[in-house]
């Protein structure tokens, strides 16, 4: 059987132009993303055959090890103007032996469509009391 120490995997992380690991194919391995800074990333995997060629695939990827923050008030790409009140949330902990409940919600307003449907919920209460009313289906018992 022909010897496979040729076919290499080489791992490159955004655009740095050393591999940050050399493999011999197939493999596996565990990607430490608490030694990544937070934000977007590019895996570039380039693969070299026995007969020298080579293929190439790119994974754009996301971490996020530190705190979720959480903003209200203000969305990506909004027009402002005036003054606008902003409440910022963070979650995370490091503990993982205790769940810290104090600032672990972020205060949110009503969705519409509950709105929506409350209204509608009283609005046919409302037209359903109207159309049965009638002091002739309703006896008194006094």
């Amino acid at each position: 059987m022909k010897e496979n120490s040729n076919k290499k995997v080489r791992i490159f992380l955004d655009d740095d132009p050393k591999p940050f690991a050399e493999f011999q194919s197939p493999v596996k391995f565990v990607l430490d993303t608490t030694k990544i800074p937070d934000g977007k990333h590019l895996m570039k995997i380039v693969s070299t055959s026995t007969s020298g060629k080579e293929g190439i695939k790119v994974i754009p990827f996301e971490v996020r090890n530190g705190p979720m923050i959480y903003v209200v008030g203000l969305k990506e790409n909004e027009q402002v103007s005036e003054k606008i009140p902003i409440t910022i949330n963070s979650y995370g902990s490091e503990r993982y032996d205790a769940f810290e409940i104090i600032g672990s919600e972020t205060p949110r307003a009503i969705p519409q469509f509950i709105w929506i449907m409350i209204i509608a919920f009283i609005a046919f209460g409302l037209f359903y009391l109207a159309m049965y009313w009638k002091p002739d289906f309703y006896s008194s018992f006094f």
